[in-house]
Parts: structure tokens; C-alpha cells; sequence
């Protein structure tokens, strides 16, 4: 018997954990990385079908669309930024929309740790349920409110758990030494 499970990114890290371990050490992982490294082409794409008889650089700068492929990074985010954004142009009369325009637009927090970790599946009480602690110091965690060495520790429990921290954890233990 085959059994496909499809599901959220934190899927397959609850499968390594020792609650779902029968089942996950039968389990072949496969990620799907959506448009990963593709984001260019995706939004150009987007354009494209949306003003088939205009241009892509006559709607975004070259500079403009090359900050949107850096900073957004599922197609929800894309299209949901990109609208805005031409919305924002539109009010203020910018054609083609410059990266000025997308800096006003975009979130200033969107790659900060807790909007990443939700986007992989990890809300405040998900975090407290896996790091055994409360959602008030999750919060403070999240927020670089705790001290360094506490950072630290809840840190390597993330990363021993497999969750994509990469470089955001420096964000949150900077301001934990500072705040």
C-alpha cells in the first residue's frame, strides 16, 4: 500500500520528530520548491498575460522588477505585492513603477523571522508547542526580547528541529543584545 501525503512545509518536519518518527522513517520526502530562482520570469509572465500589447520595461523598471524577484517569493506574494504596487504607481501617476515605488509599498518586516517562519507553517503556538515553552516568550523571541544566550538556545532548538533560519536569526540576536 502507497500512501501520498501532501502538505505544508512543516509536514515534513513534524515527520522527523519523535511523535511522527514510525511514520516518517518510511517516508520519502519530496519538496517542491514552486518558482524558487524563477521569480523574474514569473512576474514578467504576470505582465505579460495581464498587457499582452505592452512591454514589461514600459510597466517596471528593470531595477523596480529585479527588487520584486529579490524580496518576494511565493506567487501569493507576487501577485498580491504587485497589485499594490501598480495600484500605488497608478495614484501617483509613476509609469514606468521605479523602485522607489516598491520600497513604499512593500513590508518592511517581510523577511524578518516571524512572518518566515509562518509562511513555513510555524505560528506562535506552533513554536511553543515544539520548543516546550510559552507563547509569551515565543513572542519575545520573535520580537528580540530575550537575552542572548536564551536566543542562542531556542535558536539551535529551531535548527536541530530543521527549520529555514538562514540568516534572520542575526536580526533577532542583534536586537536581543541591544534591546
Amino acid at each position: 500500500m502507497t500512501l501520498v501525503l501532501a502538505g505544508h512545509p512543516r509536514l515534513k518536519h513534524d515527520l522527523r520528530r519523535p511523535a511522527g518518527e514510525e511514520t516518517g522513517a518510511r517516508t520519502t520526502v519530496l519538496e517542491f520548491e514552486g518558482i524558487q530562482g524563477q521569480q523574474r520570469r514569473y512576474i514578467t509572465w504576470l505582465l505579460e498575460q495581464s498587457a499582452p500589447a505592452v512591454d514589461a520595461g514600459e510597466i517596471l523598471t528593470a531595477e523596480a522588477l529585479e527588487l520584486l524577484a529579490q524580496r518576494l517569493t511565493t506567487p501569493l506574494q507576487i501577485e498580491h505585492y504587485l497589485t499594490r504596487i501598480l495600484e500605488q504607481a497608478y495614484r501617483f501617476g509613476e509609469k514606468p513603477v521605479t523602485p522607489a515605488i516598491v520600497e513604499q509599498t512593500l513590508a518592511p518586516d517581510m523577511q524578518a523571522l516571524e512572518p518566515t517562519l509562518t509562511r513555513y507553517g510555524y505560528n506562535v503556538k506552533a513554536l511553543s508547542e515544539l520548543l516546550g515553552i510559552r507563547q509569551p516568550d515565543v513572542r519575545a523571541f520573535l520580537r528580540g526580547q530575550l537575552p542572548p544566550g536564551r536566543t542562542a538556545e531556542l535558536h539551535h532548538q529551531l535548527l536541530a528541529a530543521g527549520l529555514p533560519l538562514g540568516e534572520r536569526l542575526g536580526a533577532v540576536e542583534n536586537r536581543s543584545a541591544t534591546g
